[in-house]
């Protein structure tokens, strides 16, 4: 069976008896390009194990399944799964788990799933969950990288610099947990139903530990710089730290800390590069 034919799609919805649900986000490929090139960029092979999100009626989970030892698909619709033991059923190495990614011990699944496998996380993420999910594969801290199908301008989020319109405090926790790129894009005419707005692939390496410490001596403090920073973005960057640091330190000495780290006393928050921000942070752990 031919996952990305649309014909073929509709007759096994039909068959099955499915129904699209839009507040899960679901929409299905029907280009066979698309879940070759994410297999083939996710790197899937011999010895690893991948997790996958959001199956739908697997054609990624097959490509994935020719790549690596285990794939392991969580699938919150149950209505799919009986479609999914259909679609995979010449798959021995594919397995389906019915369940919430957003509740589930993504480390303790993988640890079960994959041991002595090197683990890896692909998926056509739903796009009702894109940041929460990914957040939650950045934080189970067991991926040796991370590739995933979502809207381009989140993508285009997670990768932006500083001094761009889509460069905010999720796109500085992205980067400092992972090297994120992104790979290719994804019109609209590729899924069923289309949707509104065009995807994007991203690969994201996570960071070794020492990386993530030469970024930021203090992740905990550095972040809640940041999240004041972003808070309010028309704020210059004093008022943003003094409404989140003024009961603990006076505006005049929050104007020294940033005078001190080099910024002009009208700089805005997004104009601060992850180096930036961890200067500001080491500063200002001094005064609050």
């Amino acid at each position: 069976m031919d996952l990305c034919d649309i014909k073929q799609i509709k007759s096994l919805l039909a068959r099955h008896g499915f129904q699209f649900s839009k507040s899960m986000g679901q929409n299905f490929l029907i280009e066979d390009w698309v879940p070759r090139d994410i297999a083939a960029a996710s790197g899937a092979g011999p010895g690893t194990g991948v997790l996958e999100v959001g199956p739908g009626i697997g054609p990624l989970t097959r490509q994935l399944a020719g790549w690596a030892d285990r794939v392991v698909s969580v699938e919150l619709d149950r209505s799919l799964l009986p479609i999914l033991a259909e679609t995979l059923a010449d798959c021995p190495n594919a397995e389906v788990v019915s369940g919430d990614i957003l509740k589930t011990d993504i480390p303790a699944l993988a640890r079960e799933k994959f041991a002595g496998r090197k683990p890896i996380a692909c998926a056509n993420l739903p796009y009702n969950i894109t940041t929460p999910a990914i957040t939650a594969l950045i934080e189970a801290n067991c991926f040796s990288s991370i590739t995933v199908m979502i809207q381009r301008e989140v993508a285009q989020r997670i990768c932006a610099g500083p001094g761009s319109k889509d460069y905010g405090a999720f796109s500085i926790y992205c980067q400092y947990y992972t090297e994120p790129e992104i790979l290719f894009e994804v019109p609209p005419t590729c899924f069923i139903p289309a949707p509104k707005v065009t995807s994007a692939v991203v690969r994201m390496l996570p960071r070794s530990p020492e990386e993530r410490m030469s970024l930021a001596g203090d992740p905990s403090h550095f972040f809640q710089v940041v999240r004041a920073a972003f808070a309010q973005r028309r704020k210059t960057l004093l008022n943003a730290m003094a409404a989140a640091f003024g009961a603990q330190c006076s505006k005049e000495a929050l104007a020294q800390a940033i005078a001190a780290c080099g910024l002009p006393p009208d700089v805005r928050g997004e104009r601060l590069s992850i180096p930036q921000f961890d200067q500001l942070s080491r500063t200002l752990r001094g005064l609050v």
